[in-house]
């Protein structure tokens, strides 16, 4: 995720994707790999080439968008109680990506439209003919008729991802006792909205109905032999610390103080309240907190990157660098904690730093292309360095992520004339215009 000012903000960073917010952190990306690399493999899919996404949402879903990316909203990780839940969810998705789902959607979509085509032409028919009231009614039945065509073909493909994600859990060795605690969660959500099942609720709804499922996976899951596997204790304990901070850093200060009081002295309490400090700017609190978390795991790099943000955002860039080049290094270069420790260097105003800036913000954007905010950061050394065709080529790509695609291709044709002919920059900076100008055009025509 991605923030459309010139800082990362805390661990995590907000970064428009169409209507929603992608929340990206280092730490809860980490996790997301780890807790879903068993299921990713027993779908026969390579976890190279799958992403599983945080969005911004606080309503409890999660969802595929054709490709091989999962998107999980913020509500659905604040509703789960453990990582065998999310797992469950997960698995589930990867059944429609396996499934080829959203890229079968027109299959669904072919047969509902031309009942509805057909009810038009009887409508207009009968309107001609002097029956405008039966034309109405032929017309809305065909609309009904389409609908439930349409919503059985949605059913269909939600039962086939959950028994494909029961596979999948069962040959990753995984309980799917999770995915089942999740569902009779949302089942009480239903009730507590006043849900009631009747033919209207079963005919208008997309997905099987949740007590149907339950019940037909309830059966699949006891007979399989890892029903009553265990999930491993330290990636238990990540997710809750993930939940925890999660929680801190989108609720409001005094609901997260009011969830984990000061006398909670547990990881994830820290965690949150760590957040919902800096959020009130509180940084003495905050710091409190994260030196307490410190001194639990001294070596803990998400616990430095904390400290180092802290201290950044607190006016004190030269402090945080060090904490934020530890936590650089035991990643391995995470793109995210590498930006801002990229930002801390430059923030400094010591140009004796901006050579080491500009190295660890290059290996950030070689790793994590999809990153505007680092190279915002990497045109801001390039600039300094009098490389101002770099700068400009920099700008070009944070612009045409950001959709500004007419200031992309006019960076990307001025960093043109500054760069060598044939290089790798020079050719991107070609690729960056040919397919800004491509954007700018596609926009015009529709309006």
């Amino acid at each position: 995720m991605r923030v459309a000012l010139a800082t990362a903000g805390l661990a995590f960073t907000i970064q428009p994707a169409a209507a929603q917010s992608i929340l990206r952190d280092a730490e809860t990306e980490a996790l997301f790999q780890d807790m879903s690399r068993p299921i990713i493999v027993a779908a026969g899919l390579d976890p190279r080439n799958v992403d599983i996404i945080l969005v911004n949402d606080g309503s409890i879903n999660a969802f595929t968008a054709g490709g091989q990316a999962v998107f999980i909203n913020s509500g659905l990780i604040a509703l789960a109680g453990n990582a065998n839940e999310v797992q469950g969810v997960i698995a589930h998705e990867l059944g429609h990506v396996a499934g080829g789902h959203a890229e079968r959607v027109n299959e669904g979509l072919k047969p509902a439209t031309g009942i509805t085509i057909l009810s038009l032409l009887l409508g207009v028919a009968a309107a001609a003919a002097g029956s405008p009231e039966a034309a109405l009614g032929i017309i809305g039945a065909g609309q009904q008729a389409a609908l439930g065509k349409f919503l059985a073909f949605s059913r269909t493909q939600e039962a086939s991802a959950d028994a494909a994600g029961a596979s999948f859990l069962s040959k990753a060795g995984l309980s799917g006792r999770g995915s089942l605690d999740f569902f009779k969660k949302l089942q009480n959500e239903e009730y507590r909205h006043g849900y009631t099942r009747n033919a209207e609720a079963e005919f208008y709804s997309s997905h099987p109905l949740t007590d149907d499922r339950i019940a037909t996976l309830q059966d699949t899951y006891e007979k399989d032999p890892a029903w009553n596997a265990k999930t491993d204790p330290k990636l238990e304990a990540r997710f809750q610390r993930v939940k925890a901070k999660l929680y801190g850093y989108l609720a409001e200060p005094a609901a997260t103080l009011r969830d984990f009081p000061e006398y909670e002295t547990t990881v994830p309490a820290r965690y949150a309240r760590a957040y919902a400090f800096h959020k009130e700017a509180l940084m003495d609190k905050a710091q409190v907190e994260t030196d307490a978390l410190l001194k639990t795991a001294p070596d803990d790099p998400y616990f430095l990157e904390l400290k180092g943000q802290i201290l950044l955002e607190s006016g004190k860039p030269l402090e945080a660098i060090e904490p934020l080049r530890r936590a650089t290094t035991l990643t391995a270069n995470a793109p995210l904690i590498a930006t801002t420790f990229g930002h801390a260097l430059i923030a400094s105003e010591d140009r004796a730093n901006f050579v080491e800036a500009q190295r660890v913000l290059k290996a950030a954007v070689a790793k994590d292309r999809e990153n505007p905010f680092a190279w915002y950061e990497l045109g801001v050394v390039y600039e300094a360095n009098g490389d101002h065709a770099r700068a400009r080529l920099a700008s070009a790509e944070q612009q045409f992520m950001n959709g500004k695609f007419a200031e992309a291709m006019r960076s990307a044709e001025v960093a043109q004339q500054g760069l060598p002919a044939g290089s790798p920059d020079m050719l991107r900076a070609q690729d960056i215009a040919m397919s800004a100008h491509a954007e700018v055009e596609r926009q015009a025509k529709k309006r």
